[in-house]
């Protein structure tokens, strides 16, 4: 079990914008942020995340909630895994209750691995020898923790003697069960290279052979604790610098990484032996960086280019591609000083659009006019994918590049999208703005209930009746804490809005009783005379006790 206590710390270290910002790519809009909401068919940013409430809330569904609750949601978990999985994000160590309430240990299987790999590499010296072979320094060894995993029984030893289950090795990723039913670890004889998450907890390795074996690298397997999809090699590292110079640089491997931060490209991170995905959008896109992709100049890393090309230009995600030609990579070009060059490409990258563009024409032999008429119908399927003005923009070098007039290179206008015939539902500001203010200033609640009553609420009656019975939590009242057009007025503007709201109400009441049929004249004249006074009052700025108008 899951000390109470340990959650509710949980809770403070948790912030909604990093929580949802991990899974969804969120645009800043006021003092919130906005993004497509997952939970429905979403065609444009109807969830709304509060950093200020700690809340989000989709004003198309409905859902919202707290961080909890999003990461619930989102992956399905139960509520002690979503608890687990919120603590591996924020590196929070949880404490353990035995069922008689008695506090277990923190195990940190994976902080002791990557110490006993760190020793092993001091033990090693053919490892030591390829690094100081690759360039790599002291100082990098030291900050990006690199170290040495050896034989398998070597490893599976160090972890039994440690107390640790096999169960808790392969919940983690370091070990499995072989199939003659045998136990083995994931990483013999390798150099190892921790791999953290953004909030610098250790969830996972990568592995490169010094041996013969086929596979060059090797990562930690898919558990719940390692998404290698949802995270960037060294980005525990390179966040400050991404943040302060606004350009993040992505490569291709680990040695790219840790040889770039050596000379000082301390913003560069990299996959983890994937492509870029929908999954790492989030993440790349916190503080909303300029997007540099640094590949190899062969057919694989022009390939990946390209798709990363067509994922970050459909995000609107600005920056553009770099490719390293002659065989060499970031790596070898740190080893062998060629700064000067380097800061060139980081500073002059072919933009996404362009690179694209330029790359599906040069597949193509545009001396043939069929496939030159393949070229510009798959251009053209790509654009189409990009905002309007921005496809328009790049007709022109489209029709340059396939030697086409440019009047044969046009973008086809959109029909425009038929309106909603359903009527927006009719919205009273100055009911809103009431209940939006006693729900930022619950201390303000009485100044309203002693002149106003429930049933004078109209439009949203039903609002300001589960504000009356604390339901904070519901949607209704998440969607008005969180619609940034409604005020949230101090009380003194509070009165004045009451005021009118008042006046208001006691006019249109004014009118029912004028032309009220079933009412004697003399009663009529009384509820008139009270309403009028009340209003003449009202109109001189001062507040009027509620009287239910049967009683006047």
């Amino acid at each position: 079990m899951i000390d109470k206590t340990s959650i509710e710390n949980l809770k403070q270290r948790l912030d909604i914008v990093d929580v949802v910002g991990s899974y969804l790519e969120l645009k800043k809009n006021g003092a919130n942020y906005k993004c497509v909401c997952p939970f429905h068919n979403d065609t444009s940013p109807s969830l709304v995340v509060s950093p200020s409430k700690q809340i989000y809330h989709c004003f198309a569904c409905g859902a919202g909630g707290d961080s909890i609750k999003f990461v619930m949601e989102y992956e399905k978990l139960s509520y002690p895994e979503t608890i687990e999985k919120l603590a591996n994000m924020v590196n929070f160590s949880l404490s353990y209750t035995t069922t008689d309430g008695i506090k277990k240990e923190d195990r940190k299987l994976m902080e002791t691995l990557n110490l006993f790999y760190i020793k092993q590499l001091d033990k090693t010296p053919f490892a030591k020898e390829y690094l100081i072979k690759r360039g790599i320094s002291e100082a990098s060894v030291e900050k990006f923790e690199i170290g040495y995993a050896p034989a398998s029984f070597a490893t599976l030893d160090f972890l039994s003697s440690r107390g640790y289950a096999m169960s808790e090795s392969m919940e983690y990723g370091v070990a499995g069960i072989g199939e003659n039913n045998q136990p083995y670890a994931r990483f013999i004889e390798r150099v190892t290279f921790p791999i953290y998450s953004p909030s610098n907890r250790l969830v996972g390795f990568g592995g490169r052979t010094l041996s013969n074996h086929p596979a060059k690298y090797v990562n930690s397997p898919q558990t719940k604790h390692f998404n290698k999809s949802q995270l960037l090699y060294g980005y525990q590292l390179a966040k400050e610098a991404i943040y302060k110079q606004k350009t993040i640089i992505i490569t291709e491997g680990y040695l790219d990484v840790i040889m770039l931060h050596q000379a000082g490209f301390t913003h560069a991170v990299a996959t983890l032996g994937t492509a870029l995905t929908n999954e790492h959008i989030p993440l790349i896109t916190r503080g909303d960086p300029e997007v540099i992709v640094a590949y190899d100049g062969d057919d694989a890393g022009i390939n990946a280019a390209l798709k990363a090309s067509f994922l970050l230009s459909a995000h609107g995600i600005k920056g553009g591609v770099v490719l390293f030609g002659n065989g060499m990579d970031p790596a070898d070009m740190v080893q062998n000083g060629l700064m000067d060059a380097l800061n060139h490409l980081f500073r002059t990258p072919q933009p996404f659009i362009e690179f694209a563009l330029e790359r599906m024409v040069k597949k193509y032999n545009l001396k043939d006019p069929l496939a030159k008429q393949q070229a510009l119908t798959e251009a053209m399927s790509y654009l189409k994918t990009l905002p309007q003005a921005v496809q328009e923009s790049y007709t022109g070098m489209l029709s340059e590049k396939l030697g086409l007039h440019h009047n044969l290179v046009k973008i086809q206008s959109h029909k425009p999208q038929r309106l909603d015939k359903k009527e927006r539902a009719f919205e009273d500001m100055l009911e809103l703005t009431i209940i939006k203010t006693i729900l930022s200033e619950p201390s303000l609640i009485d100044t309203v209930l002693d002149t106003i009553d429930s049933s004078m609420f109209k439009t949203h009656h039903e609002e300001f009746s589960l504000l009356l019975e604390n339901q904070f939590e519901h949607p209704k009242l998440r969607r008005i804490m969180l619609w940034e057009d409604i005020k949230v007025y101090d009380e003194k503007s509070l009165i004045a809005s009451m005021v009118a709201f008042l006046y208001h109400y006691y006019n249109e009441k004014f009118q029912e009783i004028r032309m009220a049929k079933e009412l004697s004249y003399d009663k009529k004249q009384f509820l008139i005379r009270k309403i009028q006074e009340k209003m003449m009052k009202l109109k001189q700025g001062e507040l009027v006790p509620y009287e239910s108008i049967s009683t006047l």
